[in-house]
């Protein structure tokens, strides 16, 4: 359980312990409610910020300084393309992708200095068909398509040997952070007009609530 500081902890002791330094850590651990914010018990919230981001803290920490230590590292923090747009439905989701942005961008700039030969890499995809999204829909899925797992995961492995620091997918999430420029008006209605608020609207998901 990658929410418990004791569970993460002894795991990453008998890591360490039986194959010594990790030399990539990938924070892939994730659930999402798919529920609009007062239909969000407090336990959903609590949830989803304790796997989706405070996990990033737990187990991170854990092997970090081994990294350090040996001078080699590479962690990946798999964020989502909601971690630079806000989508109806996923406000606590949203948020803690958010947070692992920040996460991300925070730890780059710590290493940078303390251990510049470490590397980062945050990855940000639209939905990926792993059943977790399960009913989701795209308006324009040959612009934004629902994912396949098994491309999201070679395009990850690519990304890690080529020292990327960013991975968004598909192409168009690129674009996000221009269409922040955007008055809010006019980024509400191009928001709109892709479909992304209308995405969740036949939510299903595998039962994580």
């Amino acid at each position: 359980d990658v929410s418990n500081r004791g569970d993460v902890q002894r795991a990453a002791a008998e890591t360490l312990a039986a194959a010594g330094a990790v030399d990539i850590l990938i924070n892939n651990a994730g659930i999402v409610s798919g529920r609009s914010l007062l239909e969000l018990s407090d336990e959903a919230i609590e949830a989803t910020f304790a796997i989706n981001a405070l996990s990033l803290f737990w187990v991170t920490r854990a092997f970090l300084p081994r990294m350090i230590e040996q001078e080699r590292g590479h962690i990946v923090t798999i964020a989502s393309a909601s971690s630079l747009i806000g989508v109806a439905r996923l406000a606590d989701y949203a948020s803690s992708k958010w947070a692992a942005m920040g996460f991300d961008e925070s730890l780059r700039a710590e290493l940078r200095t303390i251990a510049p030969a470490l590397r980062t890499t945050v990855v940000c995809p639209y939905y990926v068909h792993t059943g977790m999204f399960r009913g989701v829909h795209s308006r324009f899925p040959r612009l934004l398509p629902i994912l396949d797992e098994g491309v999201v995961a070679s395009r990850i492995v690519a990304a890690i040997r080529r020292d990327r620091r960013r991975l968004f997918m598909p192409p168009l999430i690129y674009l996000l952070p221009l269409m922040r420029m955007l008055p809010v008006a006019a980024f509400d209605r191009l928001a709109g007009f892709l479909g992304v608020n209308a995405s969740m609207d036949r939510f299903e998901g595998r039962g994580e609530r």
